[in-house]
């Protein structure tokens, strides 16, 4: 009978490693791409050269997002979604570039963007010995953290200086191994071509995350270099033919993160504290957004991109949310964990170095859980503020050492800091002061009026009162005051009496103090642990397992598949056809109604063209705008969204139900040439070149008549 149980063990051992083999998981570093897994499952060979070559043509949108590069010069390709802040900020009343679209028909018209910064990864250098090496023997939770983040500042600005790249040390494996990711740096980008929001978005928040769907979510914007455009051998070459069912392909882009590797009691905590405050906070962000917006067509048009971003998020946080409270995945959570822990535990040496740590880390979070409310409601919002923060803590952060700064005041991140304070992009002051007014309120009713911060934001006023004399009272809206501001150091800044600035010279030691008690009780401790906890998998598996999304550059791989929904089955792609017969089911009205050149162009387009499709790529937020490649790494789509059912997968992938969503490279091409009137740009896009001009004939020459002589 034993012998029997035993066998029946061992299969399911053996079963549970083969699907993990087989299954499409997996966001994979470039240093640690997924050979076995590709060889076993789709008989492709991946070599070095086909993922240079991809690396090298991958683009990070610094702003949040993913892009790549699609012509040798600087064209880059993303979704509309993903430059929607750009093209908010580059708008005025009177000319709406979300709601109209643009297209640039020549480079000199093409219109340089406000603040974008694009990241392209040149070099990855690992430097875990140096980081983790700092830890010595003796130090406790507090001073263990404090020594990495000192020798972290130290490699960053050596790493900055020599190669002249902008550096980031990025951790992977709960903080095992420590990279340098090295990037070439871009701020001259400039907008090329962008849909109307009311195709790149059809659906609305109604279809978002959901399937079938009929999105052209696309965005071109170009790179420029020293006022020219940037020219790379490295860029995607186009395939219109698109994805195939069934194909295998690759999504190559900058998943935002994931917590798959986060211990049960951190999910418990996410579940119970962090979504529920999360969801409350952004349903009533959305719905003070909505009133603002029934002021006018400008607040309308003001408010727009904020309340997309939330209701993305929201649904997006509802449907992880919905994860955490399903009994079945927290369960397979659970028992994960506790067959990792028996048998860490069943190692006399594993058990003395790792054993401890999950209890650690549910020590720390019942600590936190004390101060939740104090820590959540404590914060003001609007960009006012935040720029008002960045400056008053300037002075104070400049005087410590480069390695005891907040990141954005190190010497390798000050650049990057000032080119956000310094940017041009509006800032609504009516919409500002509705926000901050709404965040009062709650902050006044989360913490109670007799708190000491409450009690010093809102000065003897109410919300509204303390709201309208911050607002109207600061002058930080203008972008030359926070240039002298700044410029002056800590003479201006602290003689400065702009209300904004005042008030949060007086929070900043509040924020302190809540920073050093987590970081001594909460974050550190839980770091340390988390790292015994990625060394224990580490003992057990290597590196057979991707780590956690952290926004930098992974490929995924996966199949063109369609999948069971609702009772039937939905398919891998879907066509033109689809997009007309779902606007007219909704009377072409609201989130299902059609851009004028789509009713009017009608009868020029083929509605048998690939729009969308979906494929068990695993990604999450941070891909959108991803290239979807083939074997050749070709182009043959575009990662705009998931599935709904994907929504969980920051927790847990299913290869069953976890689909990404594309945008098919067919239907770009096919409504760029019939639609937009953008033949050129689709021309550079496939790399058809322009057809040569006639030849021009020769001119006549006078030829004066010879006389031969006769012999």
């Amino acid at each position: 009978m034993h012998k029997i149980h035993r066998f029946y063990k061992i299969a399911a051992a053996l079963l549970l490693l083969l699907s993990f083999s087989l299954a499409d998981e997996g966001m994979w570093t470039f240093d640690n791409p997924p050979k076995k897994q590709l060889k076993e499952k789709y008989g492709f060979d991946i070599t070095q050269e086909w993922l240079d070559h991809v690396r090298l043509s991958s683009v990070r949108f610094n702003d949040g997002g993913s892009g790549s590069f699609i012509s040798p010069n600087g064209l880059v390709m993303t979704n509309h979604h993903v430059g929607l802040g750009q093209l908010q900020k580059m708008s005025t009343e009177k000319m709406d570039y979300v709601k109209l679209g643009f297209y640039a028909a020549t480079q000199e018209e093409e219109v340089k963007c406000v603040d974008l910064e694009l990241n392209v990864l040149m070099e990855m250098e690992n430097v875990s010995n140096k980081v983790l090496g700092a830890v010595k023997q003796g130090m406790n939770d507090k001073e263990a953290a404090d020594a990495k983040k000192a020798v972290i500042a130290q490699l960053t600005k050596e790493s900055t200086e020599k190669s002249g790249l902008r550096s980031d040390i990025v951790s992977f494996y709960n903080g095992n191994e420590y990279w340098i990711y090295k990037y070439k740096k871009f701020t001259d980008v400039r907008l090329v071509m962008a849909p109307e929001q009311q195709i790149a978005f059809f659906g609305g928040d109604p279809d978002n995350f959901t399937y079938p769907r009929y999105d052209v979510d696309m965005c071109f914007f170009r790179v420029y270099e020293n006022g020219k455009p940037f020219h790379s051998d490295n860029y995607l070459k186009w395939n219109t033919a698109g994805a195939q069912d069934q194909e295998l392909v690759f999504v190559s882009g900058h998943p935002g993160s994931t917590n798959r590797q986060q211990t049960y009691s951190q999910l418990e905590f996410a579940r119970d504290y962090s979504y529920p405050y999360r969801l409350e906070y952004i349903k009533r962000m959305i719905a003070t957004l909505k009133e603002y917006s029934k002021l006018g067509e400008e607040q309308s048009r003001r408010a727009l991109v904020q309340i997309f971003g939330l209701e993305n998020a929201q649904k997006v946080w509802k449907g992880e949310y919905k994860g955490l409270q399903d009994a079945k995945l927290m369960e397979k959570k659970l028992n994960e964990e506790k067959t990792l822990r028996e048998k860490i535990n069943a190692n006399p040496e594993w058990k003395k170095q790792y054993g401890w740590a999950w209890d650690s880390i549910s020590a720390a979070i019942e600590r936190s859980k004390k101060y939740f409310t104090r820590d959540t409601y404590r914060g003001l919002s609007g960009r006012l503020f935040s720029l008002a923060t960045i400056i008053a803590r300037y002075p104070e952060q400049m005087k410590k050492p480069n390695g005891e700064r907040l990141p954005q005041y190190q010497d390798a991140n000050i650049e990057a800091t000032k080119f956000g304070l310094f940017s041009r992009a509006p800032i609504y002051t009516d919409l500002e002061k509705i926000q901050l007014s709404d965040r009062l309120k709650q902050m006044a009713e989360g913490l109670g009026t007799n708190d000491p911060y409450v009690k010093i934001v809102l000065n003897g006023k109410t919300p509204e009162e303390a709201a309208t004399a911050l607002i109207d009272g600061t002058q930080l809206g203008n972008i030359d005051f926070r240039k002298k501001l700044f410029e002056g150091g800590e003479k201006e800044i602290t003689a400065s009496t702009d209300p904004m600035l005042v008030l949060a010279r007086k929070i900043i030691p509040f924020n302190d103090e809540t920073m050093e008690w987590n970081e001594k009780y909460v974050t550190s401790v839980i770091g340390q642990a988390a790292e015994a906890v990625g060394k224990a998998r580490f003992a057990l598996y290597g590196k057979e397992l991707p780590p956690d999304a952290t926004f930098t550059l992974r490929l995924s791989y996966g199949q063109v598949k369609g999948y069971p929904m609702n009772g039937t089955i939905a398919p891998s792609i879907t066509t033109m056809f689809g997009l007309y017969d779902r606007a007219y089911s909704f009377q072409n009205k609201g989130d299902f109604e059609l851009p004028q050149r789509y009713v009017d162009g009608l009868s020029k387009l083929n509605l048998k063209t690939p729009m969308n499709f979906v494929s068990t790529n695993d990604i999450i937020g941070g891909n959108s705008g991803s290239p979807v490649i083939n074997a050749k790494a070709e182009v043959v789509g575009l990662i705009f969204d998931g599935n709904i059912e994907s929504l969980p997968g920051r927790f847990l992938y299913s290869e069953d139900l976890n689909r990404a969503v594309a945008v098919h490279s067919g239907v770009m091409i096919e409504t760029m040439r019939k639609l937009y009137g953008a033949s050129k740009l689709a021309d550079e896009i496939e790399g058809v070149q322009p057809a040569p001009e006639p030849p021009k004939a020769a001119p006549q020459k006078s030829v004066k008549p010879t006389t031969k002589k006769k012999k």
